[in-house]
């Protein structure tokens, strides 16, 4: 597989991008040098080995769900600015 010319300008269209033809045929060598270097992947034994999501085995690590007693009211609403009817009070945000 290789990339044309026409190709990189397509991308460059989509992108919005103004080439000149020197970068043309700068992006689709520099292109094509990297679908080269990736073919070489295909010329791996892969024969044998399980497909994966991640290279390493991922565990849910969160921990259980407990209920815990809460703070008293009070002492929360010790460093509040402004507190109202045990809540704490802040300024309107909406008209």
């Amino acid at each position: 597989m290789s990339i044309t010319i026409k190709e990189v300008e397509h991308v460059a269209n989509l992108a919005r991008l103004e080439l000149s033809d020197t970068e043309k045929e700068q992006f689709a060598g520099q292109l094509n040098a990297i679908l080269k270097y990736a073919e070489k992947l295909n010329q791996l034994d892969t024969d044998g080995i399980e497909p994966t999501s991640h290279v390493l085995p991922l565990s849910n690590v969160m921990r259980e769900d407990t209920v815990k007693p809460s703070w008293p009211i009070e002492k929360v609403l010790l460093n509040a600015p402004e507190e109202e009817d045990g809540q704490f009070k802040v300024p309107a945000v909406l008209e």
